[in-house]
Protein backbone atom coordinates (compact mmCIF):
# COMPACT_ATOMS: atom_id res chain seq x y z
CA UNK A 1 0.00 0.00 0.00
CA UNK A 2 1.01 3.60 -1.14
CA UNK A 3 -0.01 6.21 1.30
CA UNK A 4 0.72 10.03 0.73
CA UNK A 5 0.13 12.95 2.68
CA UNK A 6 -1.33 16.07 1.18
CA UNK A 7 -2.11 17.97 4.22
CA UNK A 8 -4.44 17.79 7.59
CA UNK A 9 -6.55 14.75 7.09
CA UNK A 10 -6.44 14.38 3.79
CA UNK A 11 -3.89 11.11 2.52
CA UNK A 12 -4.15 8.71 -0.66
CA UNK A 13 -4.30 5.26 -0.43
CA UNK A 14 -3.68 2.94 -3.30
CA UNK A 15 -3.34 -0.65 -3.57
CA UNK A 16 -1.73 -3.32 -5.20
CA UNK A 17 -4.67 -3.01 -7.21
CA UNK A 18 -3.89 0.51 -8.56
CA UNK A 19 -7.62 1.65 -6.65
CA UNK A 20 -7.19 4.70 -4.69
CA UNK A 21 -8.86 6.21 -1.27
CA UNK A 22 -8.81 9.86 -0.95
CA UNK A 23 -9.97 11.11 3.07
CA UNK A 24 -11.62 13.92 4.08
CA UNK A 25 -10.30 16.63 1.06
CA UNK A 26 -9.95 20.23 2.58
CA UNK A 27 -10.50 23.88 1.81
CA UNK A 28 -9.39 26.85 3.71
CA UNK A 29 -7.08 26.13 5.73
CA UNK A 30 -4.10 28.41 5.17
CA UNK A 31 -2.80 26.62 2.16
CA UNK A 32 -4.77 24.68 -0.46
CA UNK A 33 -5.48 20.90 -1.58
CA UNK A 34 -2.96 20.02 -4.33
CA UNK A 35 -4.65 20.56 -8.04
CA UNK A 36 -6.08 18.14 -9.70
CA UNK A 37 -6.18 14.96 -7.20
CA UNK A 38 -7.78 12.00 -8.71
CA UNK A 39 -8.75 9.07 -6.43
CA UNK A 40 -11.21 6.08 -7.05
CA UNK A 41 -13.08 6.70 -3.77
CA UNK A 42 -12.91 9.76 -1.32
CA UNK A 43 -14.09 9.39 2.22
CA UNK A 44 -15.47 12.44 4.64
CA UNK A 45 -15.27 11.88 8.05
CA UNK A 46 -18.04 14.43 8.86
CA UNK A 47 -19.72 17.51 6.94
CA UNK A 48 -17.03 20.58 8.09
CA UNK A 49 -15.24 22.19 5.59
CA UNK A 50 -11.84 21.39 6.20
CA UNK A 51 -12.63 17.87 5.98
CA UNK A 52 -15.72 17.76 3.12
CA UNK A 53 -14.41 19.62 -0.26
CA UNK A 54 -15.39 16.80 -2.39
CA UNK A 55 -15.06 19.20 -5.16
CA UNK A 56 -11.69 19.41 -5.52
CA UNK A 57 -11.14 15.76 -6.31
CA UNK A 58 -11.86 13.91 -9.36
CA UNK A 59 -13.24 10.92 -8.17
CA UNK A 60 -15.76 7.83 -8.67
CA UNK A 61 -17.58 7.42 -5.07
CA UNK A 62 -18.17 9.60 -2.31
CA UNK A 63 -18.50 7.75 1.30
CA UNK A 64 -20.20 9.70 3.81
CA UNK A 65 -22.02 6.85 5.78
CA UNK A 66 -21.09 3.62 8.28
CA UNK A 67 -22.44 1.23 5.94
CA UNK A 68 -20.30 -1.45 4.73
CA UNK A 69 -18.72 -1.96 1.92
CA UNK A 70 -16.56 -3.48 -0.84
CA UNK A 71 -15.45 -1.12 -4.03
CA UNK A 72 -13.44 -2.37 -6.42
CA UNK A 73 -11.67 -4.81 -4.23
CA UNK A 74 -11.54 -2.49 -1.45
CA UNK A 75 -13.65 -3.01 2.02
CA UNK A 76 -14.25 0.02 3.86
CA UNK A 77 -17.09 0.72 6.45
CA UNK A 78 -17.71 3.19 9.52
CA UNK A 79 -17.85 3.41 13.23
CA UNK A 80 -19.97 6.47 14.76
CA UNK A 81 -18.29 8.37 16.98
CA UNK A 82 -18.20 12.37 18.65
CA UNK A 83 -16.51 15.49 17.46
CA UNK A 84 -16.33 16.61 20.78
CA UNK A 85 -16.26 15.27 24.51
CA UNK A 86 -19.58 16.16 25.61
CA UNK A 87 -20.94 13.58 23.04
CA UNK A 88 -21.44 15.77 20.23
CA UNK A 89 -23.26 18.59 21.72
CA UNK A 90 -20.84 21.29 20.56
CA UNK A 91 -19.25 19.82 17.25
CA UNK A 92 -21.21 16.83 16.33
CA UNK A 93 -21.17 13.67 15.16
CA UNK A 94 -17.61 11.75 13.59
CA UNK A 95 -17.07 9.01 11.33
CA UNK A 96 -14.17 6.15 12.03
CA UNK A 97 -13.56 4.76 9.37
CA UNK A 98 -11.66 1.75 8.51
CA UNK A 99 -10.48 0.75 5.21
CA UNK A 100 -8.61 -2.45 4.22
CA UNK A 101 -6.47 -3.34 1.30
CA UNK A 102 -3.63 -5.22 0.42
CA UNK A 103 -4.14 -7.42 4.04
CA UNK A 104 -3.96 -3.81 5.45
CA UNK A 105 -6.49 -2.06 7.60
CA UNK A 106 -6.46 1.56 7.77
CA UNK A 107 -8.15 3.61 11.20
CA UNK A 108 -8.81 6.86 9.83
CA UNK A 109 -9.96 8.75 13.31
CA UNK A 110 -11.44 12.09 11.00
CA UNK A 111 -11.98 14.73 13.71
CA UNK A 112 -12.32 12.75 17.16
CA UNK A 113 -12.54 14.84 20.11
CA UNK A 114 -14.07 12.07 22.68
CA UNK A 115 -11.64 11.28 25.35
CA UNK A 116 -10.13 7.42 25.38
CA UNK A 117 -13.07 4.51 27.00
CA UNK A 118 -12.97 1.08 26.55
CA UNK A 119 -16.43 1.51 24.40
CA UNK A 120 -14.28 3.42 21.87
CA UNK A 121 -11.57 1.22 21.84
CA UNK A 122 -13.29 -1.85 20.76
CA UNK A 123 -14.30 0.12 17.86
CA UNK A 124 -11.21 0.84 17.14
CA UNK A 125 -9.73 -2.84 17.57
CA UNK A 126 -8.48 -4.80 14.55
CA UNK A 127 -6.93 -1.88 12.79
CA UNK A 128 -3.25 -2.30 11.81
CA UNK A 129 -2.26 1.69 10.90
CA UNK A 130 -4.05 4.48 12.91
CA UNK A 131 -4.18 7.70 11.55
CA UNK A 132 -4.92 9.69 14.44
CA UNK A 133 -5.19 13.70 15.04
CA UNK A 134 -3.41 15.87 17.46
CA UNK A 135 -3.73 18.61 17.08
CA UNK A 136 -6.16 19.62 19.81
CA UNK A 137 -9.30 22.32 20.22
CA UNK A 138 -11.15 20.51 17.77
CA UNK A 139 -10.13 16.89 18.04
CA UNK A 140 -7.71 15.39 20.89
CA UNK A 141 -4.41 16.80 21.06
CA UNK A 142 -1.37 15.11 21.28
CA UNK A 143 -1.41 14.15 25.14
CA UNK A 144 -4.68 12.19 24.36
CA UNK A 145 -3.32 10.73 21.50
CA UNK A 146 -0.21 9.30 22.79
CA UNK A 147 -2.29 7.85 25.60
CA UNK A 148 -4.35 6.24 22.82
CA UNK A 149 -1.02 4.85 20.89
CA UNK A 150 -0.05 3.83 25.46
CA UNK A 151 -3.44 1.95 25.76
CA UNK A 152 -4.10 0.08 22.69
CA UNK A 153 -0.74 -0.30 21.21
CA UNK A 154 -1.12 -0.03 17.11
CA UNK A 155 1.15 -1.13 15.23
CA UNK A 156 1.65 1.29 13.20
CA UNK A 157 0.42 5.22 13.58
CA UNK A 158 0.83 8.32 11.57
CA UNK A 159 -0.08 11.51 13.30
CA UNK A 160 -2.37 13.88 11.37
CA UNK A 161 -4.86 17.44 11.74
CA UNK A 162 -1.76 19.56 13.24
CA UNK A 163 0.03 22.99 12.58
CA UNK A 164 2.27 23.13 9.84
CA UNK A 165 4.38 26.59 9.54
CA UNK A 166 1.77 27.62 6.75
CA UNK A 167 -1.65 26.78 8.66
CA UNK A 168 -4.31 28.96 9.55
CA UNK A 169 -6.17 26.87 12.07
CA UNK A 170 -6.37 27.21 15.71
CA UNK A 171 -4.57 23.70 16.23
CA UNK A 172 -1.03 22.85 17.69
CA UNK A 173 2.14 21.85 15.89
CA UNK A 174 3.46 18.51 15.97
CA UNK A 175 6.39 18.91 18.48
CA UNK A 176 4.80 17.95 21.68
CA UNK A 177 3.50 14.76 20.06
CA UNK A 178 6.92 13.99 18.56
CA UNK A 179 8.95 14.81 21.47
CA UNK A 180 6.87 12.86 23.89
CA UNK A 181 6.03 9.70 21.68
CA UNK A 182 7.89 6.73 23.64
CA UNK A 183 8.09 5.27 20.30
CA UNK A 184 10.86 6.16 17.81
CA UNK A 185 9.91 8.45 15.14
CA UNK A 186 10.58 7.62 11.78
CA UNK A 187 10.82 10.30 8.70
CA UNK A 188 9.25 12.56 8.00
CA UNK A 189 7.89 11.49 4.83
CA UNK A 190 5.69 12.80 1.72
CA UNK A 191 4.77 9.38 0.99
CA UNK A 192 5.76 6.09 2.04
CA UNK A 193 5.01 2.21 1.18
CA UNK A 194 3.68 -0.19 3.39
CA UNK A 195 3.07 -3.75 3.73
CA UNK A 196 1.62 -6.15 5.93
CA UNK A 197 5.22 -7.65 6.66
CA UNK A 198 6.18 -4.35 7.84
CA UNK A 199 3.66 -4.75 10.11
CA UNK A 200 4.83 -7.87 11.95
CA UNK A 201 4.06 -8.13 15.66
CA UNK A 202 6.84 -5.58 17.98
CA UNK A 203 6.64 -2.20 19.40
CA UNK A 204 4.01 0.71 17.61
CA UNK A 205 5.68 1.95 14.31
CA UNK A 206 5.40 6.17 14.21
CA UNK A 207 5.93 7.50 11.43
CA UNK A 208 5.34 11.06 10.62
CA UNK A 209 4.20 12.98 7.50
CA UNK A 210 4.68 16.10 6.10
CA UNK A 211 2.59 17.22 3.33
CA UNK A 212 3.63 17.20 -0.32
Amino acid sequence: MKIEYFGHSCFRLTGNNGTSVLTDPYVQVGYELPHGLTADIVTVSHGHFDHNYTNGVNCTHIVRDIAQRDIDGVEIYGEPSYHDPKQGSLRGENIIFKIKMDGVTVCHFGDLGEEYSEALAQKLSGADIWLIPIGGTYTIDSAQAIEYIRKMKPKAVIPMHYLPKDGALDIATPYFFLENISEEVKGPFTSLNVTKEDLAEGCTKVYYMERQ
